[in-house]
């Protein structure tokens, strides 16, 4: 072997060397008593656009956390209609936990001694009592039509400050699913109201907002804003640009404030990230091991190459 090609092949170790250990560095590290922040990865050529974060998104058992346990109350609940209720309680959950800003949050369902229980764990929050507190409400569903007529455009976005109530909720809304117009071949929303009053009041206020949005909110949410666009007293349909996903998940969302599920908080701990820390020293010290090992083979193997 030349000594030009070895110098390569030893370059090109080096090479690769270098780029794992900028992978594998945390963002904030120190060396010799210095502080140093490694930089995510960043390039600008032309069409050549890379932008990588190497940051390790840690879970529930090296950041420590909360474990929370609800039950659900699905006894007023046909068996029928408790799966797609305890699916939409789920996907508020969902939605209520993105408001702590929690990366890798696991939330499941659990069926346990014939009772129905959520499991949340939430990396990195200590707060339990403000989590609690949020995710246990029952979810509120709320049409709103918004106060300046001049803002009443589909491209508006709707707020608590420039809409105002209708007096229709998730107590005059029946159900929602996902379904697909053949007339237009998109993915649709349907949704069904409630007989009586609820019809009456749907009716009287879709007739005033025809050719309006009106917002949706979920606890206090925008989750879609359609256009009326006739009376509706029975039975309407959300058009939009969705995906068939996109329609199974607003009608979660509708569904989790028209099937109120009330939840209790059963079990509730803290969660310390020592068995993680723990786990990491062990497998670094693992490392350690297993690497001088195969050095001291290679060594004896090849030699000074």
């Amino acid at each position: 072997m030349s000594l030009s090609s070895l110098a390569k092949k030893v370059i090109i170790i080096l090479f690769v060397t270098i780029i794992a250990l900028f992978i594998s560095l945390p963002h904030e590290f120190s060396l010799l008593g210095k502080k140093f922040t490694r930089p995510n990865l960043d390039i600008n050529a032309g069409r050549l656009q890379i932008h990588k974060n190497f940051d390790l998104v840690l879970g529930l058992d090296l950041a420590g956390g909360s474990h929370l346990v609800f039950e659900a109350d699905t006894g007023g609940i046909s068996l029928s209609a408790k799966k797609d209720a305890l699916d939409s309680l789920k996907s508020t959950i969902e939605q209520r936990v993105n408001f702590f800003g929690v990366s890798e949050p696991n939330i499941q369902l659990s069926s346990f001694g014939g009772k129905d229980r959520i499991i949340v764990e939430l990396p990195g929050v200590k707060d339990t009592k403000s989590a609690v507190g949020l995710i246990g409400q029952t979810a509120k569903l709320e049409f709103r039509e918004f106060i300046d007529p001049s803002q009443a455009t589909a491209s508006a976005i709707p707020t608590l400050e420039n809409t105002r109530p209708t007096g229709l909720t998730g107590s005059d809304f029946e159900k929602a699913t996902s379904g697909f117009d053949t007339n237009i071949s998109k993915p649709i929303v349907e949704f069904r109201i409630k007989s009586g009053e609820s019809a009456e009041k749907f009716g009287e206020v879709t007739t005033r907002l025809i050719g309006k949005p009106m917002a949706i909110f979920l606890d206090d949410i925008p989750i879609s804003w359609p256009t009326v666009q006739s009376t509706i007293t029975d039975s309407g349909q959300i058009t939009g640009n969705f995906s068939v996903e996109g329609t199974k998940q607003l009608s979660k969302l509708l569904n989790a404030g028209a099937i109120t599920v009330p939840i209790k908080l059963v079990e509730e701990r803290t969660v310390g990230a020592t068995l993680g820390a723990d786990s990491v020293a062990k497998s670094v010290k693992a490392g350690l091991v297993v690497i001088s090992i195969v050095l001291l083979f290679m060594v004896l193997a090849y030699g000074i190459l």
